[in-house]
């Protein structure tokens, strides 16, 4: 079912780690060449940056395409055909995406990208056009059907052109559905983590057959994203806010909310990142290891808005402190381990696979920097215009000579 063969996900994860291994020096070039040649892929790839260019061209084209079309049709047309050209071009977009990678034999290339996130796109606006239009009592249940079909076209998406992000854009359209069951903000709460939960049984059923392939990877994101998403979920201070900066303010008791739910969700804000930690550590799992770090952090951040306490500006300085000193002992701790390592941990820098990430991080803060830095103009420096000479001429003349 899925759009890739399994020998050439194999081949490209054994090219990257070949590429990897020799940038840290750990073959030689005899070794890196022989490698080379054993894992040849006809797919087709590009860098993160050419890559990102063409997915927003891509979009762009598919936009004026539709946006062309209807403007050519003239007068308003009905909903209904508006629905069903929407659907057209969905399926054509769709159609065109599978043609790129098994004609064109592109991998992440940012255009069959680019055609997928359009096809879904295009399919939710076809669904409420054609819905709209069909005598449905109430403009929720169109809503309803967007999110249900986004939600299925995206993990149809993730699953079979292996797009890590459409999965979080189907838990997006998830997170609307209860919103539609119940008016009750409590049970909407309960029925997402249901929803997740079921999820992440799923996935951690599916997870274990693929725990030395290239798909372990791929669960892994997707496992970690679950588990954020039903932290979220329960973190009732982390919904309540509008901007960031409000999880430094004052923040009384929610009352929106049953005090035993509200303070059963304070204790599982507790319970959830230790167990996060847990299953990472067991696993020797990076993104559910960093998604446990993540929800600890969320979790002292908003520890005193849920009990009520007062807050204080030197609060995130403190923050600082202690995690400065939780990543120092930690890492004296596994350096002090028989070679440096402990149960498989250990601190040392055994690969420059960071490197890559911090240079693409380093180039996007680079391109949005909003104020570019220039050198200041010398107070009382001389302005010199068009067709006005210095000071003095050559060999001690006036600036007229």
């Amino acid at each position: 079912m899925k759009l890739y063969t399994e020998s050439t996900q194999e081949s490209l994860r054994a090219r990257k780690l070949v590429t990897q291994w020799n940038d840290d020096g750990l073959v030689s070039k005899e070794q890196y060449e022989q490698l080379e040649q054993d894992t040849v892929s006809d797919l087709r790839t590009t860098n993160i940056f050419l890559r990102l260019v063409l997915l927003l061209f891509t979009l762009v084209a598919v936009g004026a395409a539709v946006g062309l079309f209807f403007l050519l049709a003239g007068a308003a047309p009905s909903r209904s055909f508006i629905g069903i050209c929407l659907l057209g071009f969905s399926v054509f977009c769709y159609m065109s995406a599978e043609a790129a990678v098994t004609g064109g034999r592109l991998y992440r290339y940012g255009i069959e990208e680019g055609l997928a996130i359009g096809s879904v796109a295009l399919a939710c606006s076809s669904v409420a056009s054609l819905f709209s239009d069909s005598g449905l009592p109430s403009e929720h249940r169109v809503m309803f059907l967007v999110c249900c079909a986004g939600a299925g076209f995206s993990l149809w998406i993730w699953y079979r052109f292996d797009l890590w992000y459409a999965f979080p854009a189907a838990m997006i359209f998830t997170l609307f559905l209860p919103g539609y069951w119940t008016p009750s903000h409590t049970w909407q709460r309960c029925w997402i983590c249901v929803l997740y939960a079921a999820a992440l049984a799923c996935i951690a059923a599916i997870r274990s057959r693929h725990r030395f392939d290239y798909l372990e990877q791929e669960y892994s994101l997707a496992e970690a994203f679950l588990w954020l998403g039903i932290y979220l979920v329960l973190n009732l201070k982390l919904s309540a806010i509008s901007s960031p900066a409000e999880l430094w303010t004052n923040m009384h008791p929610t009352s929106e909310f049953a005090a035993p739910f509200y303070w059963t969700t304070w204790v599982l804000l507790w319970c959830l990142p230790p167990i996060l930690l847990a299953r990472g550590v067991r696993r020797k799992d990076r993104f559910l290891l960093a998604a446990g770090m993540i929800s600890m952090v969320l979790t002292l951040v908003t520890n005193k808005p849920y009990l009520g306490w007062q807050r204080h500006t030197w609060d995130p300085m403190l923050l600082g402190i202690a995690l400065i000193a939780v990543a120092v002992w930690l890492r004296r701790w596994l350096a002090q381990g028989p070679d440096g390592v402990r149960h498989g941990f250990t601190a040392a820098n055994m690969s420059g696979r960071h490197k890559h990430a911090l240079g693409v991080a380093s180039s996007a803060l680079g391109l949005f920097s909003p104020h570019p830095i220039a050198p200041a103009s010398q107070a009382g420096s001389p302005e010199f215009g068009s067709g006005f000479g210095g000071g003095s001429g050559g060999g001690g003349a006036s600036g007229d000579f």
